[in-house]
C-alpha cells in the first residue's frame, strides 16, 4: 500500500479571543495521496484555511493547535523545531495564498522576490537564480519574462500576480502544494487559465495538491477527492466523481443544488436556509442540524460519527447501517 504524502490525524485548533475559546478545527482527519488533488470545500468560516495554515505552522498568534498530528514522511510537523520546519516549508511543502497582492512585497521587484526564494534554500549564485526565475515565469505563462523580473507587483494584473505566486511556490519542486482559494479574486476567464495551469503543472511534476475553495464548481474541475468541511468538522469525504454524482450528506446536497447550470434555467437558485454556527458556538448535536431539511430528533442531541462505506465517509445519522 502506497504511503500518503500527508496525514492529518484528529487535528484540533482553537482561537483565544476576548469572548473565550473559539474552536476552528474540531478533530479533522484526512490523507493526501501521492500525485493526487484533494479539494477542501465549505462555506467561509468552516476551517479550510486554518487547517492548511496549521500544516506549515503559519497560524496567527491567537490560534493554537490543541491536539492531533500532521505527518509528513513519518515526521509530525507539529512537533518539529522551527529550523527543521524551515527545511520543509517551501522546499517540500509550498503554499499559494488567497490574496497575491497582499502576499507579494510591494517594494521589491518580482525578480528579487523569486531569487530570494531560490537562494534561501539552494546554494546557487544570483545569476543562476535569475536564470531559473526567468524559466519559472515562462513556465507559468508570463510573456517577456526577463523584462518582467525587474518590474514591481503593482505593474502586474491580479491574474499575473497569481501566476507569480504559483511560480514562487513551484520554484523548489515541492512534493505537496497547498493552494488556498487561488482563483477567488480573478475573473472567470483568468480563473479558468489558472486552474488549467495548476492542473497541468501538478500532472507534469507529479505533485500532490490540497486545493482549498468555497466553490464546488471549481473543485469539480481539479479534484480527485473532495473533503467537505462545516463548522470545523468533516461532513463528507469521497472520490470527486462519486461525490458529484451522488452526494450523501444534506449539506453537500445543498451546496451542489445552489450551483448555477446552463442546462437548467431557474429564476432563483435554491439556497441553504439559516446561517452557520456563530464563532464559539458549539451545539450538542450535529452542527448542521438547525439548517438541515432532513434532520432527525437525535441530530439535535448528539453529533454523528463519520460512517465509512468503502472509499466514502459521511457524518450523518441517515447513513447509519448503510
Amino acid at each position: 500500500m502506497q504511503v500518503p504524502v500527508l496525514q492529518v490525524e484528529s487535528l484540533r485548533v482553537n482561537f483565544r479571543t476576548d469572548l473565550g475559546v473559539v474552536p476552528a478545527v474540531r478533530g479533522l482527519s484526512y490523507t493526501v495521496p501521492k500525485g493526487k488533488v484533494v479539494a477542501v470545500v465549505g462555506e467561509s468560516g468552516s476551517g479550510k484555511t486554518v487547517q492548511a495554515l496549521s500544516i506549515l505552522n503559519l497560524l496567527p498568534p491567537a490560534a493554537r493547535v490543541e491536539s492531533g498530528k500532521i505527518l509528513y514522511q513519518g515526521k509530525n510537523l507539529l512537533a518539529l523545531k522551527p529550523k527543521a520546519l524551515r527545511q520543509i516549508r517551501g522546499r517540500k511543502i509550498a503554499m499559494i495564498f488567497q490574496d497575491p497582492g497582499a502576499s507579494l512585497n510591494p517594494v521589491l521587484t518580482i525578480g528579487e522576490q523569486l531569487c530570494e526564494t531560490l537562494c534561501a534554500h539552494q546554494k546557487i549564485s544570483k545569476q543562476t537564480a535569475r536564470l531559473r526565475a526567468v524559466e519559472l515565469l515562462t513556465q507559468v505563462g508570463i510573456q517577456e519574462a526577463e523584462k518582467r523580473l525587474d518590474e514591481y507587483p503593482f505593474q502586474f494584473s491580479g491574474g499575473m500576480c497569481q501566476r507569480v505566486m504559483i511560480a514562487m511556490a513551484l520554484a523548489l519542486h515541492p512534493e505537496l502544494l497547498i493552494a488556498d482559494e487561488p482563483t477567488t479574486a480573478l475573473d472567470v476567464t483568468v480563473q479558468a487559465q489558472i486552474l488549467k495551469l495548476i492542473k497541468d503543472l501538478q500532472r507534469k511534476n507529479g505533485m500532490s495538491v490540497i486545493f482549498i475553495t468555497h466553490n464546488l464548481a471549481v473543485a469539480a474541475q481539479v479534484a480527485d477527492e473532495v473533503l467537505v468541511l462545516y463548522a470545523g468538522q468533516c461532513m463528507e469525504q469521497a472520490p470527486a466523481a462519486d461525490l458529484f454524482k451522488n452526494p450523501l450528506h444534506p449539506y453537500t446536497q445543498g451546496l451542489l443544488s445552489s450551483l448555477a447550470s446552463v442546462r437548467q434555467k431557474v429564476e432563483k437558485l435554491p439556497a441553504i436556509a439559516g446561517n452557520p454556527p456563530r464563532p464559539g458556538e458549539v451545539l450538542p448535536g450535529c452542527p448542521f442540524a438547525p439548517r438541515c431539511p432532513q434532520a432527525l430528533k437525535k441530530c439535535f442531541e448528539s453529533c454523528p460519527p463519520l460512517y465509512e462505506n468503502g472509499s466514502r465517509r459521511t457524518r450523518c445519522f441517515l447513513q447509519e447501517g448503510k
